[in-house]
């Protein structure tokens, strides 16, 4: 069995992960925290098999509290869960002794098969994230996940880059000349293809990711 300990500050994402590997017999979640300073704490008291962190956190962050776990017990694995695709931050999760990075978005079926690859002591990539560095900085194999593509509707792209610029649904109806309940339930549409857990996931995925239209 996978004991796990998860760290991250929006607290609807860890109910969510929680409730989904409540009756996985390979799956044990043996605590959750929302900062990193916690999760040091936690990871040495109850020594779980793999940690799963978030990188931006209160207090302390993901990568800084990755470096204090594996330097006291290199064993316990860590796999990164993180809305940041940008390859130096990749890159400062492996320097602090991560082997596993899957974004937020790629959904529950790939963050199973991701802790069953990084528990097991192998690494495991989100197939999203920025690759093509990674050919001389990781030894041995290295497992991919599966990209579930995702289907934005030009105007989901529009109202997504509004969003990015800080736009209230309000001042985007205005902006589109659409009604404002039109613009909440475009929002919700894209929740639910993108995979995120609310509207503040949505904010973050829109300016944290950077997002390219086309």
């Amino acid at each position: 069995m996978v004991t796990i300990i998860i760290a991250e500050d929006h607290q609807m994402l860890i109910d969510g992960v929680t409730s989904f590997f409540e009756y996985d017999e390979d799956i044990n979640i043996i605590g959750t925290v929302n900062n990193g300073e916690e999760l040091v704490k936690l990871a040495l008291l109850k020594q779980p098999k793999l940690v799963i962190t978030d990188i931006r956190m209160p207090i302390m962050d993901g990568i800084q509290a990755t470096k204090q776990i594996k330097e006291q017990y290199p064993h316990i694995k860590v796999l990164a869960m993180t809305m940041f695709d940008q390859p130096e931050a990749i890159k400062q999760m492996l320097d602090a002794g991560a082997t596993g990075y899957i974004l937020k978005n790629s959904g529950i079926k790939m963050l199973s098969k991701a802790i069953h690859v990084v528990a097991n002591g192998e690494t495991f990539f989100d197939p999203n994230v920025a690759f093509n560095f990674m050919n001389d900085y990781i030894e041995g194999k290295v497992n991919v996940g599966k990209t579930e593509k995702v289907v934005l509707s030009n105007r989901e792209k529009e109202i997504l880059q509004l969003i990015a610029n800080g736009k209230t649904s309000k001042e985007i109806s205005e902006s589109l000349f659409i009604a404002k309940t039109t613009v909440d339930t475009h929002r919700k549409n894209m929740i639910r293809k993108l995979k995120l857990t609310n509207g503040n996931e949505l904010v973050k995925y829109a300016v944290e990711k950077k997002y390219k239209f086309k």
